[in-house]
């Protein structure tokens, strides 16, 4: 099997144009290799909230979603960050397949309950349906998924990106999970880390080292790992190289975490 890798582009991973220039150039030049996209959008979707005076709630880094909310964090995140990305990826030579959770049921979730906290239209995957993500890979095309989810009744949800990533890398029995992030890695005091097991990861969480927006990617990472997924990257983006780093096993960026 080709080796498939499923990459999730933060927010702020790349710096506009000459960034997925860059990603465009990495997959043109990755032979025999399956690439999928997820994408996030904190930033915008907090500043579209904002214009429409709507107030951005947190706990425990998920984004509580309300009925007035969910539209506008579908535009932001379906509409105008997903056709940004596909159009910049396909102007550089990379054929794209824009998708969100909702496109053929992809994901189907129910609503996030956590700690006793009720988080709105924000939902949890329980079941993943990727024969549409496979469609688009059969053909040549990168698939570009925005985390937009629906119920059984086709109701939208949030859903966090880094979640979605996971779930979608296990659907695809992805060999590679990659966090492109705006931080070099998991960070061990001022260096990287650049091995990590399981176990010590769940160490450096009970100890306060992995916390914050850091620690929520490692939740997604574990999920990953332990249905079959091989390896899962935390890098910030170094270039066209990064990519073939990845593909030849190479780390001479970012974290590697696997079991």
């Amino acid at each position: 099997m080709k080796p498939r890798i499923l990459i999730k582009i933060g927010g702020r991973a790349f710096e506009g144009k000459n960034g997925f220039k860059d990603l465009a150039q990495a997959i043109r030049y990755s032979q025999n290799v399956e690439i999928i996209i997820v994408h996030g959008g904190g930033a915008e979707i907090s500043q579209a909230l904002k214009d429409a005076n709507r107030e951005s709630v947190l706990v425990d880094g998920i984004r509580v979603t309300h009925a007035e909310d969910i539209k506008i964090v579908e535009n932001v995140l379906s509409g105008t960050i997903n056709q940004r990305i596909a159009s910049w990826l396909s102007q550089n030579g990379v054929p794209c397949s824009r998708m969100s959770g909702k496109t053929k049921r992809l994901f189907i979730v129910e609503p996030l309950k956590r700690h006793g906290h009720d988080f709105g239209f924000v939902g949890k995957i329980r079941q993943v349906n990727p024969d549409v993500v496979l469609d688009a890979l059969k053909t040549g095309r990168v698939p570009v998924v925005s985390p937009i989810s629906g119920n059984e009744s086709g109701e939208s949800y949030n859903v966090n990106a880094d979640s979605a990533a996971a779930a979608l890398a296990v659907g695809l029995q992805c060999t590679d999970l990659v966090f492109i992030t705006d931080v070099p890695g998991v960070m061990v005091g001022d260096d990287v880390c650049h091995y990590l097991t399981i176990k010590e990861a769940k160490a450096f969480i009970a100890e306060g080292t992995i916390k914050g927006g850091m620690m929520a990617k490692m939740e997604s990472a574990f999920e990953a790992l332990d249905k079959k997924v091989s390896r899962v990257h935390i890098i910030q983006w170094q270039g066209s190289e990064t990519l073939q780093n990845i593909i030849e096993k190479k780390s001479e960026t970012g974290t590697i975490i696997n079991n």
